[in-house]
């Protein structure tokens, strides 16, 4: 298993500035940074697509996703309170025995 190793957003946006400002290759620059070409391509690709909103950081969600995640989260409380209702339909409509 690899050592993933942590990056943090300042030190993303520095190397991509880096690249983006030096004129050197992204091979030159992965090499100089110690971080990997895919990892380094990835950053690039992020910050062409979103700019400053780019590497929001572990546990923010980038504004793109907010929604997907709230509609997520609403469909998982209805897929609960439905379950909930099946079991108390199920308990409710059994035949009195006794009496």
């Amino acid at each position: 298993m690899r050592n993933q190793k942590k990056y943090d957003r300042e030190f993303k946006l520095n190397v991509v500035k880096h690249y983006r400002e030096s004129g050197k290759s992204m091979t030159a620059i992965s090499y100089d940074f110690e971080v990997p070409m895919g990892t380094l391509s990835g950053w690039v690709q992020e910050f062409q697509e979103q700019g400053e909103k780019s590497f929001p950081g572990s546990g923010k969600i980038k504004p793109c996703n907010e929604e997907m995640y709230r509609l997520r989260k609403e469909l998982a409380n209805i897929k609960q309170e439905r379950d909930i209702l099946k079991k108390a339909m199920a308990i409710f409509s059994r035949p009195i025995k006794g009496n």
